[in-house]
Parts: structure tokens; sequence; C-alpha cells
């Protein structure tokens, strides 16, 4: 007979390592080819030590003169915090109840469940892949005036049907209670939000739920050359600023190449990964397909991928419209205090009761955060002329 008992076992020793092993494998073929470590955390933080430059210590002489002055190398220490991500699965009482006695109903309730949840985290983990680190996905531009709560906003590509987000006024402060997105017009970049009409909402802007601030270090933090990357100035250490081109318009090889060459030249680091939108990936495409076979490759977590030069590349959703990232993917590492673990409670049960609810949740949750160690040695052209 089937129990809550029974659950809490299944999803301890068997859903666990599948769900942790497509989490880290199948949410983004940019997640997967990034190395995954234990590797400096200290208690809550990432502490990690970058060596930069060259050592000092070399010189050319002459036969019998003084050998070079030892300089040793130069180094800086990278600090951020672990980001805390939560996977939380919900079944009720009675459907519990209702498989009890058929084990296949059991495991397809749960089978359910677990897709929703990786569904769920894919998105949302392939999101943060992207982002700058506050959570923000999209800001409000304007309302409809015969619907007051169809509002415009400047991006639909982060948002989703059923997700819950806090909504924000200009001063920072909270301007309502969490809403949830009703519906997407993702042609016109309009959505539907649950409850009232927002007063005034232009420029109000949306994140998702209890995130603000608190989502991992993505690409949208590394690509900028002002302010301060894992508490180091980037006025201060320009070895910080990774390769930048805005305004590209039509996409060409040699445009390409000499982003490939700059950051070999200036840094060392050589280009492994290509990550751009799918309309840059149609422009790559017809670049290439004019004159020579367009060759693909396979990368982890089975994901399939056009080559550029022997380079990958790989569309992404999250990537921003007009978009080409130019990765040494051997810079990146996700740190983590461990891998996906659910959260359990003092008798070691996963599945716990929802106060005043007839229903049981379970979290998932990973402490972890994405480092770079060489921005310099990453890429970015933006403003390319999709297809």
């Amino acid at each position: 007979m089937v129990t809550t008992e029974t659950a809490d076992s299944v999803l301890k020793s068997y859903y666990l390592g599948a769900v942790a092993d497509q989490l880290d494998r199948s949410v983004n073929p940019l997640l997967a080819a990034i190395r995954k470590t234990t590797s400096d955390v200290w208690g809550k933080d990432v502490r990690k030590a970058v060596r930069y430059g060259v050592n000092g210590g070399v010189g050319a002489g002459t036969e019998i003169g003084n050998l070079p002055t030892a300089g040793g190398n130069s180094y800086v220490q990278f600090v951020s915090s672990l980001k805390n991500l939560y996977g939380v699965i919900e079944i009720s009482d009675k459907a519990i109840r209702a498989s009890a006695n058929a084990e296949g109903a059991f495991v397809n309730l749960l089978n359910d469940e677990m897709d929703g949840l990786i569904k769920s985290s894919t998105f949302n983990f392939g999101r943060m892949l992207y982002g700058d680190g506050s959570g923000r996905i999209a800001t409000i531009t304007g309302v409809d005036e015969g619907q007051n709560t169809l509002y415009t906003v400047d991006t639909v590509k982060n948002m989703s049907e059923g997700m819950t987000v806090d909504i924000y006024n200009k001063g920072g402060s909270v301007a309502t209670t969490p809403r949830t997105i009703v519906n997407v017009d993702r042609l016109n970049k309009k959505i539907v939000l649950s409850g009232s009409a927002i007063p005034t909402p232009t420029d109000y802007q949306l994140f998702l739920q209890h995130s603000k601030d608190l989502e991992i270090t993505g690409l949208g933090a590394i690509f900028k050359d002002t302010g301060t990357l894992y508490g180091v100035d980037r006025a201060e250490n320009k070895w910080m600023v990774p390769y930048m081109k805005t305004s590209v318009g039509k996409l060409s090889e040699a445009e390409i190449q000499k982003a490939i060459d700059a950051i070999e030249e200036l840094s060392g680091s050589r280009v492994n990964f290509i990550v751009c939108s799918w309309g840059v990936r149609r422009a790559l495409f017809s670049l290439l397909s004019a004159y020579r076979k367009i060759d693909t490759v396979d990368l982890e977590g089975g994901f399939r991928a056009i080559s550029y030069n022997g380079i990958p590349v790989v569309a992404d959703r999250f990537c921003p419209d007009g978009t080409m990232y130019l990765l040494n993917t051997e810079d990146f590492a996700l740190h983590q205090l461990c891998d996906w673990q659910w959260l359990e409670g003092e008798d070691g049960t996963v599945l716990k009761q929802v106060a005043g609810k007839p229903t049981y949740t379970a979290t998932l949750v990973k402490y972890a955060e994405l480092i770079c160690s060489r921005p310099a040695g990453q890429g970015m052209l933006s403003g390319i002329t999709e297809e």
C-alpha cells in the first residue's frame, strides 16, 4: 500500500539521482558544458584566488650579469555569496489516497510532479545563466486602457504562464502583492497579470518571486565595463572587462574571427563555445551555407549544435536578441556547497504537510554560484541583424 512514508522513500532513493542529473546536464547546453565543483567554497561564500598578468621574474641578461629579480604572480580574490536555488513539488493528500492501492497510478503521479519540476527548473535556471543576478524578468512600459490588467512589457523572453512575480516601483519598493502571469502575448509583448489593476504601472519592474538580487551571477553581470564583479572594481582592473562590440549590424565571418582573435591576443583565452539568439544563429547559418557545408557537433547532455570552424554554436531562447557570446567554458565553474539535495526535516523526511492544508510538499535545494575566472577571455557581439 502506498503511504506518505513510501512516497518519501521513493523520492530519496529513486528520484533524487535522476532529477539531479537532468538538472545539471539537461537544463541548458551551456550549463552542461560548465564544470561543477565544491572547491573554493568557504562557509556561505565562494572565495577564489585568481591569477592575472604574468610572472615578473623573467628577463634577459649578460653572461655574468645579475639574474632577473623575482617578481612572483599577481593575484586577486573573487568573493561572491552562494545563491540559494530551490525547486518545490506539491502533492495533495487526496491524490496520494486515491493511488494508495495502485502503485502504477502512484508512480504516474510522482512522475508528473517531477516532470513539472524539471520543466520549471529548466526554464528558470536557463534564464538565470543569461541574467545579471537581479532576478528582473521585464519592465512594464504601458497598460491597455480597455483592459487594465493587460500590460505591455519590454521583453517576454523570460516569461511563461504560471510564473509568480513580484512588482517593484521606480523607487525600488514593492508596488503590490505578488501576481501570477496568466497569459503571454509573445508577438505583441503583452501580458495579463492576475489581480486588480496596478496603479500607474509604467516603468514598474517584474522580478521572479522572492528572487530580487538573489540569483546566480549570469552573463548579464559578467559582460559589463563598469562597476564591480565578485567584489573587484573593473575601473582599476581592466582585465576584468570582456571583449564587447555593439551595433554590429550584418553578421560576417570577419567580424566573428576578429573577436576570436582579439580575445586570444589580449588574454590568451581560446573560444570553445558560442551561444547566440535564434535569429543570430539563422543569420550565421545563411552566411555559412552560402558557400560551404554546415558541420554539426554533439555536446554534453545530448545536445547537438552547428559548428563554426570547429567551435559549437548553440542557440538559446534566453540569449538577448541580436547577441552572440564567444566563450571559453574552461574559465567558468559552478561552485556549489553540494549537488541537488532534498530539504529534510529533523526526522529525516522530505515530504512534509503544508500547515493548515491537505497537501504535502518536497523541496530540492542547491547552494551554488557561477564564477568566471577570466572575464577578459570572453567576448560578446551585439546589435547583430537577425534573420
